[in-house]
Protein backbone atom coordinates (compact mmCIF):
# COMPACT_ATOMS: atom_id res chain seq x y z
CA UNK A 1 0.00 0.00 0.00
CA UNK A 2 1.24 3.51 -0.82
CA UNK A 3 2.17 5.54 2.27
CA UNK A 4 -0.23 8.47 2.84
CA UNK A 5 2.53 11.08 2.66
CA UNK A 6 3.71 10.28 -0.87
CA UNK A 7 2.69 12.20 -4.01
CA UNK A 8 0.94 9.11 -5.43
CA UNK A 9 -1.23 8.82 -2.33
CA UNK A 10 -2.00 12.53 -2.43
CA UNK A 11 -3.38 12.19 -5.98
CA UNK A 12 -5.73 9.31 -5.11
CA UNK A 13 -9.44 10.23 -4.92
CA UNK A 14 -10.93 8.81 -1.74
CA UNK A 15 -14.62 7.97 -2.23
CA UNK A 16 -15.80 8.96 1.27
CA UNK A 17 -13.36 11.21 3.08
CA UNK A 18 -9.64 10.94 3.86
CA UNK A 19 -8.19 8.32 6.19
CA UNK A 20 -6.80 9.28 9.59
CA UNK A 21 -4.28 10.90 10.24
CA UNK A 22 -4.24 12.62 6.82
CA UNK A 23 -7.77 13.83 7.50
CA UNK A 24 -6.54 15.85 10.48
CA UNK A 25 -3.65 17.37 8.53
CA UNK A 26 -6.04 18.34 5.74
CA UNK A 27 -8.52 20.05 8.05
CA UNK A 28 -5.60 21.84 9.74
CA UNK A 29 -4.53 23.33 6.40
CA UNK A 30 -8.13 24.22 5.48
CA UNK A 31 -8.77 25.94 8.82
CA UNK A 32 -5.44 27.81 8.91
CA UNK A 33 -6.14 29.19 5.44
CA UNK A 34 -9.74 30.23 6.14
CA UNK A 35 -8.76 31.83 9.48
CA UNK A 36 -6.23 34.07 7.72
CA UNK A 37 -8.59 35.08 4.92
CA UNK A 38 -11.58 35.78 7.18
CA UNK A 39 -9.54 37.64 9.81
CA UNK A 40 -8.17 39.99 7.17
CA UNK A 41 -11.74 41.02 6.35
CA UNK A 42 -12.18 42.64 9.79
CA UNK A 43 -8.79 42.92 11.49
CA UNK A 44 -7.76 46.03 9.52
CA UNK A 45 -10.73 48.22 10.51
CA UNK A 46 -9.33 49.10 13.94
CA UNK A 47 -6.01 50.20 12.42
CA UNK A 48 -7.47 52.58 9.80
CA UNK A 49 -6.92 55.77 11.88
CA UNK A 50 -3.29 54.78 12.53
CA UNK A 51 -2.74 53.95 8.84
CA UNK A 52 -4.24 57.31 7.88
CA UNK A 53 -1.72 59.19 10.00
CA UNK A 54 1.25 57.02 9.06
CA UNK A 55 0.63 57.11 5.30
CA UNK A 56 -0.50 60.79 5.43
CA UNK A 57 -3.79 60.33 3.58
CA UNK A 58 -7.37 61.46 4.14
CA UNK A 59 -9.52 59.21 6.35
CA UNK A 60 -12.01 58.63 3.53
CA UNK A 61 -9.21 57.40 1.25
CA UNK A 62 -8.09 54.79 3.79
CA UNK A 63 -11.41 52.96 3.40
CA UNK A 64 -10.00 51.54 0.16
CA UNK A 65 -7.78 49.29 2.28
CA UNK A 66 -10.98 47.50 3.34
CA UNK A 67 -13.01 47.87 0.14
CA UNK A 68 -10.23 46.67 -2.18
CA UNK A 69 -10.00 43.37 -0.31
CA UNK A 70 -13.75 42.72 -0.11
CA UNK A 71 -14.35 43.70 -3.72
CA UNK A 72 -11.60 41.43 -5.05
CA UNK A 73 -13.02 38.46 -3.13
CA UNK A 74 -16.58 38.95 -4.36
CA UNK A 75 -15.44 39.50 -7.97
CA UNK A 76 -13.31 36.34 -8.08
CA UNK A 77 -15.22 33.94 -5.81
CA UNK A 78 -17.63 32.28 -8.28
CA UNK A 79 -15.14 32.14 -11.21
CA UNK A 80 -12.55 30.44 -8.97
CA UNK A 81 -15.16 28.00 -7.63
CA UNK A 82 -15.92 27.08 -11.26
CA UNK A 83 -12.19 26.78 -11.99
CA UNK A 84 -11.86 24.37 -9.05
CA UNK A 85 -14.19 21.91 -10.78
CA UNK A 86 -11.88 21.93 -13.82
CA UNK A 87 -8.38 21.85 -12.27
CA UNK A 88 -9.21 20.41 -8.83
CA UNK A 89 -10.14 22.11 -5.57
CA UNK A 90 -6.79 21.40 -3.91
CA UNK A 91 -4.89 23.28 -6.65
CA UNK A 92 -7.10 26.36 -6.34
CA UNK A 93 -6.69 26.35 -2.55
CA UNK A 94 -2.93 25.80 -2.72
CA UNK A 95 -2.53 28.67 -5.20
CA UNK A 96 -4.80 30.85 -3.07
CA UNK A 97 -2.72 30.25 0.06
CA UNK A 98 0.52 31.09 -1.77
CA UNK A 99 -0.88 34.25 -3.40
CA UNK A 100 -2.40 35.38 -0.09
CA UNK A 101 0.90 34.85 1.77
CA UNK A 102 3.02 36.72 -0.77
CA UNK A 103 0.47 39.56 -0.96
CA UNK A 104 0.46 39.80 2.86
CA UNK A 105 4.19 40.45 2.73
CA UNK A 106 3.50 43.08 0.06
CA UNK A 107 0.93 44.74 2.35
CA UNK A 108 3.39 44.78 5.24
CA UNK A 109 6.09 46.44 3.10
CA UNK A 110 3.82 48.81 1.10
CA UNK A 111 5.31 52.35 1.01
CA UNK A 112 2.06 54.18 0.18
CA UNK A 113 -1.71 53.87 0.23
CA UNK A 114 -1.72 53.06 -3.49
CA UNK A 115 0.78 50.25 -2.99
CA UNK A 116 -1.15 48.95 0.00
CA UNK A 117 -4.45 49.00 -1.91
CA UNK A 118 -2.92 47.12 -4.87
CA UNK A 119 -1.45 44.52 -2.50
CA UNK A 120 -4.86 44.20 -0.83
CA UNK A 121 -6.47 43.47 -4.22
CA UNK A 122 -3.95 40.68 -4.81
CA UNK A 123 -4.49 39.46 -1.24
CA UNK A 124 -8.24 39.42 -1.91
CA UNK A 125 -7.71 37.27 -5.01
CA UNK A 126 -5.74 34.81 -2.87
CA UNK A 127 -8.48 34.85 -0.25
CA UNK A 128 -11.07 34.18 -2.97
CA UNK A 129 -9.09 31.10 -3.98
CA UNK A 130 -9.19 29.88 -0.38
CA UNK A 131 -12.86 30.69 0.26
CA UNK A 132 -14.20 29.46 -3.09
CA UNK A 133 -13.25 25.83 -2.44
CA UNK A 134 -13.24 25.80 1.38
CA UNK A 135 -16.52 23.92 1.84
CA UNK A 136 -15.79 21.57 -1.07
CA UNK A 137 -12.48 20.54 0.51
CA UNK A 138 -14.21 19.95 3.85
CA UNK A 139 -16.68 17.67 2.06
CA UNK A 140 -13.88 15.62 0.46
CA UNK A 141 -11.90 15.50 3.72
CA UNK A 142 -14.61 14.05 6.01
CA UNK A 143 -16.89 11.03 5.43
CA UNK A 144 -20.50 11.87 4.58
CA UNK A 145 -21.79 10.57 7.93
CA UNK A 146 -19.67 13.21 9.72
CA UNK A 147 -20.34 16.08 7.31
CA UNK A 148 -22.50 18.00 9.80
CA UNK A 149 -19.81 17.78 12.48
CA UNK A 150 -17.16 18.95 9.99
CA UNK A 151 -19.34 21.86 8.84
CA UNK A 152 -19.89 22.76 12.50
CA UNK A 153 -16.15 23.04 13.09
CA UNK A 154 -15.71 25.02 9.87
CA UNK A 155 -18.61 27.38 10.66
CA UNK A 156 -17.34 27.92 14.19
CA UNK A 157 -13.87 28.87 12.93
CA UNK A 158 -15.20 31.25 10.26
CA UNK A 159 -17.69 33.03 12.51
CA UNK A 160 -15.30 33.27 15.45
CA UNK A 161 -12.48 34.61 13.28
CA UNK A 162 -14.79 37.29 11.85
CA UNK A 163 -16.08 38.31 15.28
CA UNK A 164 -12.67 38.34 17.00
CA UNK A 165 -10.90 40.33 14.26
CA UNK A 166 -11.17 43.75 15.95
CA UNK A 167 -10.15 42.33 19.35
CA UNK A 168 -7.06 40.64 17.93
CA UNK A 169 -6.18 43.80 16.00
CA UNK A 170 -6.27 45.82 19.21
CA UNK A 171 -3.96 43.30 20.88
CA UNK A 172 -1.43 43.48 18.01
CA UNK A 173 -1.53 47.28 17.84
CA UNK A 174 -0.90 47.49 21.58
CA UNK A 175 2.56 45.95 21.13
CA UNK A 176 3.51 46.39 17.46
CA UNK A 177 3.22 48.52 14.31
CA UNK A 178 0.10 48.18 12.13
CA UNK A 179 2.20 46.48 9.42
CA UNK A 180 2.37 43.40 11.64
CA UNK A 181 -1.36 42.90 11.09
CA UNK A 182 -0.28 41.69 7.64
CA UNK A 183 3.19 40.44 8.56
CA UNK A 184 1.91 37.76 10.92
CA UNK A 185 0.18 36.08 7.96
CA UNK A 186 3.53 35.23 6.37
CA UNK A 187 4.76 32.49 8.75
CA UNK A 188 1.22 31.14 9.20
CA UNK A 189 0.73 31.09 5.43
CA UNK A 190 4.02 29.24 4.87
CA UNK A 191 3.00 26.55 7.38
CA UNK A 192 -0.48 26.27 5.81
CA UNK A 193 1.02 26.01 2.31
CA UNK A 194 3.42 23.22 3.33
CA UNK A 195 0.62 21.19 4.92
CA UNK A 196 -1.74 21.87 2.00
CA UNK A 197 0.77 20.57 -0.55
CA UNK A 198 0.87 17.18 1.19
CA UNK A 199 -2.53 16.71 2.79
CA UNK A 200 -5.42 18.31 0.85
CA UNK A 201 -7.71 15.80 -0.87
CA UNK A 202 -8.00 15.24 -4.60
CA UNK A 203 -11.41 15.55 -6.26
CA UNK A 204 -13.11 14.56 -9.49
CA UNK A 205 -12.51 17.01 -12.32
CA UNK A 206 -14.87 18.18 -15.04
CA UNK A 207 -13.52 18.42 -18.58
CA UNK A 208 -14.75 21.69 -20.04
CA UNK A 209 -13.22 24.93 -21.38
CA UNK A 210 -12.72 27.88 -19.05
CA UNK A 211 -15.57 30.41 -19.08
CA UNK A 212 -13.76 33.73 -19.50
CA UNK A 213 -16.81 35.77 -20.55
CA UNK A 214 -18.89 34.48 -17.63
CA UNK A 215 -16.07 35.28 -15.19
CA UNK A 216 -15.80 38.86 -16.48
CA UNK A 217 -19.57 39.42 -16.34
CA UNK A 218 -19.77 37.96 -12.82
CA UNK A 219 -16.96 40.22 -11.61
CA UNK A 220 -18.56 43.30 -13.20
CA UNK A 221 -21.97 42.53 -11.69
CA UNK A 222 -20.67 42.22 -8.12
CA UNK A 223 -18.29 45.17 -8.39
CA UNK A 224 -20.84 47.62 -9.83
CA UNK A 225 -23.75 46.63 -7.57
CA UNK A 226 -21.71 46.74 -4.34
CA UNK A 227 -20.01 50.01 -5.30
CA UNK A 228 -23.43 51.48 -6.00
CA UNK A 229 -24.80 50.37 -2.62
CA UNK A 230 -21.81 51.87 -0.83
CA UNK A 231 -22.25 55.13 -2.75
CA UNK A 232 -25.90 55.36 -1.66
CA UNK A 233 -24.71 56.27 1.83
CA UNK A 234 -23.35 59.55 0.47
CA UNK A 235 -26.06 61.95 -0.66
CA UNK A 236 -23.60 63.83 -2.87
CA UNK A 237 -22.89 60.64 -4.84
CA UNK A 238 -26.52 59.70 -5.49
CA UNK A 239 -26.18 60.06 -9.28
CA UNK A 240 -23.05 57.93 -9.33
CA UNK A 241 -24.71 55.33 -7.08
CA UNK A 242 -27.74 54.99 -9.36
CA UNK A 243 -25.51 54.75 -12.44
CA UNK A 244 -23.41 51.99 -10.84
CA UNK A 245 -26.50 50.07 -9.73
CA UNK A 246 -28.06 50.39 -13.18
CA UNK A 247 -24.90 49.13 -14.91
CA UNK A 248 -24.56 46.33 -12.35
CA UNK A 249 -28.13 45.15 -12.93
CA UNK A 250 -27.58 45.29 -16.70
CA UNK A 251 -24.36 43.26 -16.36
CA UNK A 252 -26.26 40.76 -14.21
CA UNK A 253 -28.98 40.38 -16.82
CA UNK A 254 -26.37 39.76 -19.55
CA UNK A 255 -24.65 37.27 -17.21
CA UNK A 256 -27.85 35.28 -16.70
CA UNK A 257 -28.60 35.26 -20.44
CA UNK A 258 -25.03 34.17 -21.21
CA UNK A 259 -24.87 31.44 -18.56
CA UNK A 260 -28.31 29.78 -18.69
CA UNK A 261 -27.66 27.68 -21.83
CA UNK A 262 -24.28 26.42 -20.56
CA UNK A 263 -23.95 22.92 -19.12
CA UNK A 264 -21.86 24.08 -16.11
CA UNK A 265 -22.40 27.84 -15.69
CA UNK A 266 -20.52 30.02 -13.20
CA UNK A 267 -23.89 30.71 -11.55
CA UNK A 268 -25.07 27.12 -10.87
CA UNK A 269 -28.63 27.27 -12.24
CA UNK A 270 -28.85 23.49 -11.99
CA UNK A 271 -28.38 23.72 -8.21
CA UNK A 272 -30.61 26.78 -7.87
CA UNK A 273 -33.45 24.73 -9.30
CA UNK A 274 -33.20 22.54 -6.17
CA UNK A 275 -35.62 24.27 -3.78
CA UNK A 276 -33.85 23.23 -0.57
CA UNK A 277 -30.57 24.64 -1.95
CA UNK A 278 -32.09 27.99 -2.91
CA UNK A 279 -33.97 28.37 0.38
CA UNK A 280 -30.78 27.63 2.32
CA UNK A 281 -28.89 30.29 0.37
CA UNK A 282 -31.67 32.82 1.04
CA UNK A 283 -31.54 31.96 4.75
CA UNK A 284 -27.77 32.52 4.70
CA UNK A 285 -28.01 35.95 3.04
CA UNK A 286 -30.66 37.13 5.53
CA UNK A 287 -28.75 35.88 8.57
CA UNK A 288 -25.39 37.32 7.57
CA UNK A 289 -27.03 40.65 6.72
CA UNK A 290 -28.49 40.61 10.22
CA UNK A 291 -25.16 39.67 11.81
CA UNK A 292 -23.12 42.32 10.00
CA UNK A 293 -25.75 45.02 10.56
CA UNK A 294 -25.66 44.23 14.27
CA UNK A 295 -21.87 43.94 14.64
CA UNK A 296 -21.25 47.26 12.87
CA UNK A 297 -23.94 49.21 14.73
CA UNK A 298 -23.56 47.72 18.23
CA UNK A 299 -20.32 49.54 19.16
CA UNK A 300 -22.00 52.87 18.36
CA UNK A 301 -25.08 51.99 20.40
CA UNK A 302 -23.05 50.75 23.38
CA UNK A 303 -20.91 53.89 23.45
CA UNK A 304 -24.03 56.05 23.02
CA UNK A 305 -25.24 54.55 26.30
CA UNK A 306 -22.12 55.89 28.01
CA UNK A 307 -19.58 53.06 27.93
CA UNK A 308 -15.92 53.40 26.90
CA UNK A 309 -14.23 51.79 23.89
CA UNK A 310 -12.58 49.18 26.13
CA UNK A 311 -15.92 48.31 27.76
CA UNK A 312 -17.49 48.09 24.31
CA UNK A 313 -14.94 45.46 23.29
CA UNK A 314 -15.69 43.45 26.42
CA UNK A 315 -19.45 43.67 25.88
CA UNK A 316 -19.01 42.35 22.30
CA UNK A 317 -17.06 39.27 23.44
CA UNK A 318 -20.01 37.08 24.61
CA UNK A 319 -21.30 36.85 21.02
CA UNK A 320 -18.30 34.87 19.61
CA UNK A 321 -17.92 32.91 22.85
CA UNK A 322 -21.54 31.71 22.74
CA UNK A 323 -21.17 30.96 19.04
CA UNK A 324 -18.06 28.88 19.82
CA UNK A 325 -20.17 26.75 22.15
CA UNK A 326 -23.19 26.45 19.85
CA UNK A 327 -21.64 25.80 16.41
CA UNK A 328 -19.97 22.41 17.07
CA UNK A 329 -23.05 21.17 18.95
CA UNK A 330 -25.33 22.30 16.12
CA UNK A 331 -23.04 20.57 13.62
CA UNK A 332 -23.48 17.24 15.43
CA UNK A 333 -27.25 17.72 15.64
CA UNK A 334 -27.38 18.54 11.90
CA UNK A 335 -26.39 14.95 11.06
CA UNK A 336 -29.64 13.73 12.69
CA UNK A 337 -32.17 16.59 12.71
CA UNK A 338 -33.68 18.93 10.11
CA UNK A 339 -31.59 22.03 9.37
CA UNK A 340 -34.81 23.97 8.71
CA UNK A 341 -35.89 23.48 12.32
CA UNK A 342 -32.43 24.05 13.88
CA UNK A 343 -31.84 27.16 11.75
CA UNK A 344 -35.34 28.53 12.33
CA UNK A 345 -35.09 28.21 16.11
CA UNK A 346 -31.55 29.61 16.08
CA UNK A 347 -32.49 32.70 14.07
CA UNK A 348 -35.59 33.27 16.20
CA UNK A 349 -33.28 33.26 19.23
CA UNK A 350 -30.93 35.69 17.50
CA UNK A 351 -33.82 38.00 16.54
CA UNK A 352 -34.99 38.02 20.17
CA UNK A 353 -31.51 38.95 21.39
CA UNK A 354 -31.18 41.76 18.85
CA UNK A 355 -34.60 43.18 19.71
CA UNK A 356 -33.73 43.11 23.43
CA UNK A 357 -30.47 44.97 22.67
CA UNK A 358 -32.26 47.54 20.51
CA UNK A 359 -34.68 48.48 23.28
CA UNK A 360 -32.24 48.26 26.20
CA UNK A 361 -32.59 51.54 28.11
CA UNK A 362 -29.65 53.49 29.51
CA UNK A 363 -28.51 52.71 33.02
CA UNK A 364 -28.40 48.92 32.83
CA UNK A 365 -25.22 47.21 34.01
CA UNK A 366 -22.82 44.93 32.10
CA UNK A 367 -24.84 41.79 32.89
CA UNK A 368 -27.71 43.10 30.77
CA UNK A 369 -25.45 43.30 27.74
CA UNK A 370 -23.66 40.01 28.38
CA UNK A 371 -26.68 37.72 28.34
CA UNK A 372 -28.29 39.51 25.39
CA UNK A 373 -25.09 39.29 23.34
CA UNK A 374 -24.70 35.63 24.31
CA UNK A 375 -28.27 34.99 23.16
CA UNK A 376 -27.43 36.42 19.73
CA UNK A 377 -24.27 34.33 19.41
CA UNK A 378 -26.05 31.18 20.57
CA UNK A 379 -28.83 31.65 18.02
CA UNK A 380 -26.45 32.37 15.16
CA UNK A 381 -24.35 29.32 16.05
CA UNK A 382 -27.36 27.01 15.82
CA UNK A 383 -28.22 28.34 12.37
CA UNK A 384 -24.90 28.31 10.54
CA UNK A 385 -23.53 24.75 10.66
CA UNK A 386 -26.83 22.96 9.79
CA UNK A 387 -27.45 25.46 7.00
CA UNK A 388 -23.99 24.95 5.50
CA UNK A 389 -24.38 21.17 5.71
CA UNK A 390 -27.66 21.33 3.80
CA UNK A 391 -26.19 23.51 1.05
CA UNK A 392 -23.27 21.15 0.48
CA UNK A 393 -25.30 17.93 0.81
CA UNK A 394 -27.88 19.20 -1.73
CA UNK A 395 -25.23 19.15 -4.49
CA UNK A 396 -23.63 16.10 -6.14
CA UNK A 397 -19.97 15.55 -5.19
CA UNK A 398 -18.78 16.71 -8.62
CA UNK A 399 -20.64 20.01 -8.07
CA UNK A 400 -19.16 20.63 -4.62
CA UNK A 401 -17.13 23.56 -5.96
CA UNK A 402 -20.21 25.34 -7.30
CA UNK A 403 -22.10 24.69 -4.04
CA UNK A 404 -19.19 25.89 -1.92
CA UNK A 405 -18.76 28.97 -4.07
CA UNK A 406 -22.42 29.87 -3.65
CA UNK A 407 -22.20 29.23 0.10
CA UNK A 408 -19.27 31.64 0.46
CA UNK A 409 -20.87 34.14 -1.93
CA UNK A 410 -24.08 34.17 0.13
CA UNK A 411 -22.09 34.83 3.31
CA UNK A 412 -19.98 37.61 1.80
CA UNK A 413 -22.93 39.14 -0.05
CA UNK A 414 -24.94 39.23 3.18
CA UNK A 415 -22.04 40.83 5.04
CA UNK A 416 -21.47 43.42 2.29
CA UNK A 417 -25.18 44.26 2.10
CA UNK A 418 -25.35 44.53 5.90
CA UNK A 419 -22.40 46.93 6.04
CA UNK A 420 -23.87 49.06 3.22
CA UNK A 421 -27.27 49.04 4.95
CA UNK A 422 -25.74 50.38 8.17
CA UNK A 423 -24.07 53.22 6.27
CA UNK A 424 -27.39 54.13 4.62
CA UNK A 425 -29.31 53.99 7.93
CA UNK A 426 -26.69 56.05 9.75
CA UNK A 427 -26.93 58.66 7.01
CA UNK A 428 -30.74 58.70 7.10
CA UNK A 429 -31.15 58.63 10.92
CA UNK A 430 -28.33 60.74 12.30
CA UNK A 431 -29.16 60.50 16.01
CA UNK A 432 -30.91 57.14 16.24
CA UNK A 433 -29.08 55.28 13.47
CA UNK A 434 -27.59 52.51 15.68
CA UNK A 435 -30.94 51.74 17.35
CA UNK A 436 -32.75 51.68 13.99
CA UNK A 437 -30.03 49.43 12.56
CA UNK A 438 -30.45 46.95 15.44
CA UNK A 439 -34.21 46.87 14.84
CA UNK A 440 -33.60 46.19 11.14
CA UNK A 441 -31.09 43.46 12.07
CA UNK A 442 -33.73 41.80 14.28
CA UNK A 443 -36.23 41.96 11.40
CA UNK A 444 -33.70 40.39 9.01
CA UNK A 445 -33.02 37.56 11.48
CA UNK A 446 -36.77 37.03 11.79
CA UNK A 447 -37.08 36.88 8.00
CA UNK A 448 -34.23 34.36 7.90
CA UNK A 449 -36.02 32.23 10.51
CA UNK A 450 -39.20 32.22 8.41
CA UNK A 451 -37.30 31.17 5.27
CA UNK A 452 -35.50 28.47 7.24
CA UNK A 453 -38.74 26.99 8.57
CA UNK A 454 -40.20 26.88 5.04
CA UNK A 455 -37.49 24.29 4.26
CA UNK A 456 -39.33 21.78 6.45
CA UNK A 457 -41.90 21.44 3.64
CA UNK A 458 -39.41 21.58 0.77
CA UNK A 459 -38.68 18.32 -1.12
CA UNK A 460 -35.26 17.20 0.08
CA UNK A 461 -34.29 14.47 -2.42
CA UNK A 462 -32.57 12.58 0.39
CA UNK A 463 -30.99 15.68 1.94
CA UNK A 464 -31.43 16.44 5.62
CA UNK A 465 -33.49 19.63 5.60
Amino acid sequence: MTPPNTPAAASFIHPDGLPVPRRYWSIAAILLAIIMSVLDSTIVNVALPTMTRDLQVAPAASIWVVNAYQMAILMALLPLASLGEVVGYRRVSQAGIMVFTVASLGCALAPSLLGLSIARVVQGLGAAGIMSVNAALVRFTYPHASLGRAMGINAFVIATAAALGPTLASAVLAVAHWRWLFGINVPIGIVAAIIALRALPESERVHRPLNHAGAALSAATFALCLSGLQSLAHHAALGLALAQLGLGIAAGAVLVRHERPRRSPIIPFDLLRVRIFTLSLATSVCSFMAQMTALVSLPFEIQRLGYSAVETGLFMTPWPLALAVAAPLAGRLADRHAAGLLGGLGLLTMASGLALLAFLPAGHGPASFIWRMALCGLGFGFFQAPNNRTIMAAAPRQRSGAAGGMLSSARLLGQALGAALVAILFSAYAGSGPKVALCVAAALALLGAAVSLVRLKAPSAGVIR
